[in-house]
C-alpha cells in the first residue's frame, strides 16, 4: 500500500486563504483538503506562510506575511506580544473576540454535544479588557548573572524579563517591579530551573480591587530566604497598601509554583475583596478568580438561571471556597457546597461566617460520594450547580445528578469541549439545554466561559 504524502512540504512557501480560528487562535487554512494551523493568522486573510512540520492530516506553518489584512486585525498593544505566551488574541479586534468565542461555543456543542437549535447568546465582554487580573504569578530567573522575572515564552521555559503586563492590574505589575529590584539589590538569586538551583522561583501579587489590599508572596526553593529582615523591611517601605509578606517553600523539580509549607513572614495571613455584596477573605493559596468584574456578569448569569425564589434547596459541586455557594445562599433556603480540596472548603466555611450567611454548608470529598449521602439523608434538591475544572464532571457525578433528579441544573464551564460532552450526558438522562450564555472572563485570550441552563424535560415550559 502506498503512504499518500500531504500535498504540502515541510519549508515549502505557499500563498493560503484562511477559513478559521482554532481554540489555540491558530488560523485554519485548507490545500487540497488538508489542513494547515498558521498562529498569528486570522479569518478571512490571504497570507504567505511557510511550512514548519507535517502530519499524516494536518501540519503547521508560520505566518511570513499578509497579503489581505483582516478588517478585524488591529496592532498588539504590548511591546512583547509575538514572544509572551500568555495572550494569544491581541491582534484581533475585541468586537471580533467576543463574536469569536460565541461562534467557537456553538460549533462544539453541535459538534461534540449533538446539540443545536439552542440559543448560544452574544458573549458578554468588559468595557476596558485591558488590566483586568488581581493575580500575578511570575517566575524568576537569571541571566547573564543578573535576576530576572517575566512571563515564559510560548511553549517554552525560558523567561522573558518585563516590567510591565497589559492585561495585569497595574498595582501587580509596581509590585513586581519593586520585589524584583530589591532582591537584584540585595543580591538574592533566582532560581535556575535546569539545575535546580538559586533561590527565588515566583514572585505573586494579589490585589483586591475593591479594598486595595496588596500581598506579597515569596515561593523559594529551600526554607532559608536570605536577607530575610530586609528583605521584610524593604518591601513594606516601598509597597503602599501592603496587608502582607508570606512565604512559602517549593524544594521539588517541579512546574507547579507552590510547595507545602507557607508561613506569614510579616502582617495578615488573609487580604480581602467582594464580588457584589458577598467579601472573601483571600489567602496565598486562595482560589479566587483572577477577573472579579467579570466573575459577577458571570455568577449574575449563574443566578439568574437557576431561578431562586426562597424556597429551594440547592447543591454546589466544585463548590470551591463558596464563591457561587454564597451568591446563591441569597436566594435559596439552603445551599450545600461540596468540593475536594480541604483548605478550599476552610475558606469556604469561614467566607460564609465573614458574610453573616448560616444557611449555607459545606463538605469535604467527591462530590459523586458525598451528594448520594446527603440524598440518603433525605436532601432533595431542586438545583444543582456545578463548576467543574476543565476535564469537566466525572460521569460518576453526572450519573449521580441524575438520579437526583433536579428541576434544573446550571453548567458553568471554563472549557466549551468537556461541556457539550457533559451536556450530552445530561440530555440522554432527561435533561433539555435551554441556553448557554458565554461570558468573556479572559480578553486577549482564547478562554471563554460559558453558563447553560438546563431543565428536566417534564419540567420544561
Amino acid at each position: 500500500m502506498i503512504k499518500q504524502q500531504p500535498p504540502v512540504q515541510k519549508n515549502q512557501q505557499l500563498t493560503v486563504k484562511i477559513e478559521d480560528l482554532t481554540h489555540e487562535g491558530a488560523g485554519v487554512a485548507k490545500v487540497e483538503g488538508y489542513t494547515l494551523f498558521v498562529p498569528k493568522a486570522l479569518p478571512g486573510e490571504v497570507v504567505h506562510i511557510k511550512v514548519i512540520k507535517t502530519n499524516k492530516g494536518y501540519g503547521f506553518a508560520r505566518l511570513l506575511s499578509i497579503e489581505t489584512a483582516s478588517p478585524d486585525r488591529v496592532e498588539p498593544s504590548c511591546p512583547i506580544y509575538q514572544q509572551c505566551g500568555g495572550c494569544q488574541l491581541q491582534h484581533l479586534g475585541y468586537d471580533a473576540q467576543l463574536r469569536v468565542k460565541q461562534k467557537q461555543v456553538k460549533d462544539v456543542l453541535e459538534r461534540i454535544g449533538g446539540i443545536t437549535g439552542i440559543p448560544v447568546h452574544p458573549t458578554l465582554g468588559m468595557d476596558e479588557p485591558w488590566r483586568y487580573r488581581n493575580k500575578s504569578q511570575v517566575p524568576v530567573g537569571e541571566r547573564e548573572g543578573g535576576l530576572i522575572a517575566g512571563f515564559y515564552q510560548e511553549r517554552s521555559h525560558r523567561i522573558i524579563d518585563m516590567d510591565e503586563c497589559l492585561i495585569q492590574h497595574e498595582e501587580n505589575d509596581a509590585i513586581i517591579r519593586t520585589v524584583k529590584q530589591i532582591a537584584k539589590e540585595l543580591g538574592i538569586r533566582g532560581y535556575d530551573e535546569d539545575k535546580h538551583r538559586g533561590t527565588l522561583r515566583h514572585v505573586v501579587a494579589r490585589y483586591g480591587k475593591q479594598t486595595g489590599d496588596i500581598m506579597v508572596v515569596l515561593i523559594t526553593r529551600g526554607k532559608e530566604l536570605p536577607k530575610k529582615q530586609q528583605l521584610i523591611e524593604a518591601i513594606k517601605s516601598k509597597i503602599p497598601n501592603l496587608k502582607s509578606i508570606v512565604h512559602n517553600i517549593n524544594s521539588k523539580r517541579t512546574n507547579v509554583i507552590f510547595g507545602d509549607e507557607t508561613r506569614v513572614l510579616w502582617g495578615d495571613e488573609y487580604i480581602y475583596d467582594s464580588i457584589g455584596e458577598i467579601k472573601f477573605a483571600i489567602s496565598a493559596r486562595s482560589f479566587y478568580q483572577v477577573n472579579p468584574e467579570q466573575t459577577k456578569v458571570l455568577y449574575d448569569k449563574a443566578l439568574e438561571y437557576a431561578d431562586l425564589s426562597g424556597s429551594e434547596t440547592v447543591i454546589d459541586a466544585y463548590c470551591g471556597i463558596g464563591t457561587i455557594s454564597l451568591f446563591l445562599a441569597q436566594r435559596a433556603k439552603h445551599v450545600y457546597g461540596v468540593e475536594i480540596v480541604p483548605d478550599a472548603i476552610a475558606d469556604a466555611k469561614r467566607n460564609a461566617r465573614l458574610n453573616g450567611i448560616t444557611n449555607a454548608e459545606f463538605a469535604v470529598g467527591e462530590a459523586e460520594k458525598i451528594m448520594p449521602w446527603w440524598y440518603a439523608q433525605g436532601i432533595r434538591p431542586d438545583v444543582i450547580v456545578v463548576d467543574p475544572p476543565r476535564k469537566g464532571c466525572d460521569l460518576a457525578l453526572l450519573e449521580t445528578m441524575l438520579n437526583m433528579k433536579p428541576k434544573r441544573v446550571v453548567y458553568v464551564s471554563c472549557n466549551p469541549a468537556t461541556l457539550a460532552r457533559d451536556l450530552k450526558v445530561l440530555e440522554e438522562g432527561g435533561y433539555t439545554t435551554k441556553e448557554v450564555q458565554p461570558v468573556d472572563m479572559f480578553p486577549q485570550s482564547t478562554h471563554v466561559e460559558c453558563v447553560v441552563r438546563m431543565e428536566r424535560e417534564e419540567e420544561a415550559n
